[in-house]
């Protein structure tokens, strides 16, 4: 068993991620032909479990997946995966969580069909309660519902837990939940809805803006973390290896410029390889990366 400072607990999502990979966007009314067909373990809470695993933490994922063929591979590859799964709901008589994921030069469009994701209720995550009591780290996305986020935030800020909060898909939160939270990790996109002119400043010091190839941003230092430069083969889950590996590191209590470098290495190697956990190395892996990225 792992000390308890290494400890993670996701609460979010659970997928199959189905994915068409075409050498031409359709357009509206068009069908194309599509290269490769294939389907990959996917979903937000399920990546980012995934990425901190793979790094070393000692996981414990809360969610739901369907009775269904689905749901059944997804609870044996995270088992596989080292994830605890005693906090993960099997839900009768609902699909499990499904996105479809359309891949063409180097991009990507997802549509994701929540299914039993929307069945993560706050009393789900009140029945495990002691999960998150466990933990130093709490880590949450937006693929769950909004009620739930807000009351694993209160459960976890009220038991002392670090919480990062990575509003992805975005919507508008509450103001209580982000002055709770630790970190906020939105990409640009989701930072400039979220009106970052309009933040109060403690709420804009939370905040560690991914930006692609161009890097991190961390706010409340004015911090510019930059980003590694590899070959891409897909991007799918780059933003939940980044998160996966930001929990992973923040539960060793690692300086902030090297929870971020660390993280910003961990999401490059995931572009290297297909799909949203495919390339998720491992702490080895991050380490012998680093070695060719010595600092300045």
């Amino acid at each position: 068993m792992m000390n308890k400072k290494n400890r993670v607990c996701v609460v979010g999502s659970i997928n199959m991620d189905v994915v068409t990979t075409t050498r031409k966007m359709p357009k509206q009314g068009e069908t194309v032909l599509g290269k490769d067909f294939r389907t990959y373990p996917g979903g937000k809470g399920a990546n980012q479990a995934v990425a901190a695993s793979r790094l070393g933490s000692d996981v414990t994922l809360i969610g739901a997946v369907g009775d269904d063929v689905f749901g059944h591979d997804l609870l044996t590859h995270l088992s596989e995966e080292g994830i605890r799964t005693e906090g993960i709901t099997v839900i009768p008589n609902v699909p499990t969580g499904v996105a479809n994921i359309i891949l063409t030069n180097n991009d990507n469009r997802i549509i994701v069909a929540p299914g039993a994701n929307h069945h993560v209720t706050p009393e789900v995550v009140k029945q495990h309660r002691k999960l998150i009591e466990q933990s130093d780290v709490v880590l949450l996305q937006l693929e769950i519902p909004l009620e739930t986020i807000a009351y694993t935030v209160d459960l976890a800020y009220e038991l002392g837990n670090d919480i990062i909060l990575n509003p992805a898909p975005f919507q508008t939160l509450p103001e209580h939940i982000l002055r709770k939270v630790t970190y906020l990790t939105p990409n640009e996109t989701e930072a400039e809805a979220m009106g970052l002119t309009k933040l109060d400043i403690d709420i804009k010091h939370k905040i560690v803006m991914t930006l692609g190839e161009r890097g991190v941003h961390f706010m409340k230092d004015d911090m510019m973390i930059p980003a590694f430069s590899v070959p891409v083969v897909d991007t799918t889950g780059a933003g939940d290896t980044f998160n996966g590996a930001f929990a992973h590191q923040l539960a060793n209590k690692q300086p902030i410029e090297q929870i971020i470098r660390r993280a910003n290495a961990a999401s490059a190697l995931s572009v290297t390889k297909m799909g949203a956990q495919g390339g998720m190395p491992t702490a080895l892996e991050v380490e012998q990366f680093l070695t060719m990225y010595p600092k300045s």
